[in-house]
């Protein structure tokens, strides 16, 4: 298929292959640029075409090595892959952001951030963080 190809080279230019979450998605929708309800932030995941030209215009290479954006919230803030790290966990990144201290985490997946994303919208602080993916704490 032609978007397999596609998504192939987009994955040699960025050095990386993307988890089969994110290939699957990318495969069936392309991309996504829209409000999600009900937490009604702006979610965009990038279509592959962009990708490469994206990561270069924001030197993420030199900047986060082992990162690779795949979107982000219509403004300031990336949504990256960390690829250190096995599997790759997404993080926020603001455009203005200087190293990995500065990422946000968000899910630990892309099916994960897909499943979170309408109800618990964008994380953007320390407590977000803390939080994500726990159940109701048991009172002693």
């Amino acid at each position: 298929m032609q978007g397999e190809r596609v998504l192939a080279e987009v994955e040699r230019a960025l050095g990386v292959q993307f988890p089969s979450d994110y290939r699957a998605f990318i495969a069936s929708r392309g991309g996504v640029d829209e409000f999600v309800p009900p937490a009604g932030d702006f979610l965009s995941i990038y279509a592959q075409g962009r990708l490469v030209e994206v990561n270069a215009a924001a030197e993420v290479a030199e900047r986060f090595s082992g990162g690779v954006i795949i979107g982000g919230d219509g403004s300031r803030e990336m949504l990256t892959y960390d690829f250190r790290q096995q599997p790759p966990p997404l993080v926020l990144l603001d455009i203005t952001a200087e190293g990995w201290d500065a990422a946000i985490h968000q899910a630990p997946s892309f099916a994960a951030l897909m499943a979170e994303f309408p109800t618990t919208g964008w994380r953007f602080d320390a407590e977000d963080d803390a939080t994500a993916g726990e159940g109701e704490r048991q009172q002693p």
